[in-house]
């Protein structure tokens, strides 16, 4: 054990204080008060000290299951019994009863469009809200029956699953759900959440570290994560999309192209945490008045989308040329659009402080320190190349189940973030009951009947 691990956890046994709420106290005194370990000691499934013996007992766990099964594209899912509970294999194992299940729209565009379907049968299911049952290590830092949140963007491994009764997740891919906090609303933000994170954090370079000790996920892969652990379509992304000098900062300004969908929710509360100003493009008929309202959604420039030749004119002549990032959640039409109201340009940026110039060929000095624009595709990016002085990005989403390091700060952070209300779980439009209603909901979904919100499936008190 390091001498790093070795002092927090000195320092945790000795401490017998009450916690605190004070959001604004030194990372070392917030860790102190809240009983936990630093984020990379989290993330490798550390912490839980003082529970009782009987507290971490498991809870009994049946052999067979429920669980819904695909078995060809453009099939409905089929419920089946007698399926086998996953076991725990690796020492960051959790297993978890499945309670919630929050339905994506991946969940109905894989078998409609054949995608993302690795093996079959297959299980589906990104996201859900259950009941801790065993852990693999002992000295975990979740506990059987812990309320939390089982976020899986690893599709591969059907151990993870959400549309089974008892889902395996990474410790490090776990949240633990505060009282204030329903179920239900738990599984309604968990990829959201991760996807906006990462497009703020890794595609524009925020740093959130001002915020109840959030992530700097720049600075961590370039410094806590070895360049060889990161998968090889990622690296690029990670290590070059954005340099030093462009990170968006306070005061820059983001546009959010589908703002009413749940990714653009997280995306823009956590943009607004951030400091940062937010053009809002959404159909103002269905959106524009409940958005216009919100607690955390309201938009410093909310802009219709009906029209987008007219919605890039409105973003040009209000910003006039201070555009450099740009989010889409709708698809390669709408990133299109958006692509034409960034500005790459920035003639007026200030000029970099001494000794921070990036290294640019002789002979270009200028232009390496001009900013240049970012756009980011939850769906898709516009066919063309990217136009000088503008960046194309993917999300990278495996970050998430493949490097524990980010995928543990960003779910330790997202439990400070609910603990403290700095974030608020999206709208629930409706609720269905059972596994067996999940065909159902996802037929209102491909219908567009659930808009500005989530559909959750209520499999278990």
């Amino acid at each position: 054990m390091s001498f790093i691990k070795r002092l927090s956890l000195k320092k945790l046994r000795k401490n017998s204080s009450s916690p605190t709420k004070d959001s604004q106290l030194p990372q070392a005194q917030y860790i102190e008060q809240q009983g936990q370990l630093p984020e990379d000691d989290i993330a490798i499934g550390s912490g839980n000290h003082g529970t009782s013996t009987t507290d971490m007992e498991p809870l009994p766990t049946p052999e067979k299951q429920t669980v819904l099964l695909l078995h060809g594209a453009k099939q409905p899912y089929q419920l089946t019994e007698d399926y086998p509970v996953p076991q725990l294999e690796g020492e960051h194992d959790v297993l978890v009863r499945t309670q919630t299940i929050g339905l994506n729209p991946i969940d109905w565009k894989a078998p409609d469009f054949n995608f993302a379907i690795p093996e079959l049968p297959y299980i589906s299911g990104r996201e859900l809200a259950g009941e801790v049952v065993q852990t693999s290590r002992k000295d975990s830092r979740f506990k059987p029956r812990d309320r939390v949140l089982a976020i899986s963007t690893d599709y591969r491994d059907l151990r993870k699953a959400a549309y089974q009764q008892y889902v395996i997740s990474f410790d490090y891919n776990t949240v633990r759900i505060p009282p204030s906090l329903s179920l239900e609303e738990g599984s309604t933000l968990g990829v959201a959440f991760v996807a906006a994170a990462l497009s703020l954090g890794v595609c524009m370079g925020v740093d959130f570290s001002s915020i109840l000790s959030g992530p700097d996920l720049f600075s961590l892969l370039r410094s806590s994560v070895s360049p060889g652990s990161l998968a090889e379509d990622l690296r690029s992304e990670c290590l070059d999309g954005i340099r030093s000098h462009e990170r968006a900062k306070a005061g820059d300004w983001v546009a959010v192209w589908g703002g009413s969908s749940t990714s653009a929710n997280l995306t823009i509360q956590l943009a607004k945490l951030a400091g940062l100003k937010v053009v809002t493009i959404v159909d103002k008929a269905k959106h524009g008045l409940r958005l216009s309202n919100h607690e955390v959604l309201k938009a410093d420039l909310l802009v219709d989308s009906h029209d987008p030749e007219r919605a890039v004119q409105i973003i040009r002549q209000n910003l006039k040329g201070k555009l450099r990032f740009g989010v889409d959640t709708r698809g390669r039409e709408s990133a299109t659009s958006l692509l034409h109201a960034l500005s790459p340009d920035n003639i007026d940026s200030p000029p970099l402080p001494a000794g921070e110039q990036p290294p640019s060929p002789p002979g270009t000095p200028k232009e390496e320190t001009l900013l240049g624009a970012h756009l980011i595709g939850l769906t898709g990016l516009p066919k063309q190349q990217a136009p000088e002085g503008t960046m194309f990005h993917t999300v990278p989403i495996k970050l998430f189940h493949e490097v524990p390091e980010v995928g543990g700060a960003l779910c330790q952070w997202l439990e400070r973030l609910l603990a403290e209300g700095l974030v608020k779980a999206p709208e629930i439009i409706d609720v269905e009951q059972g596994l067996g209603s999940i065909n159902r909901g996802l037929d209102r979904m491909r219908k567009g009947e659930i808009s500005g919100g989530k559909l959750v499936v209520r499999v278990a008190e």
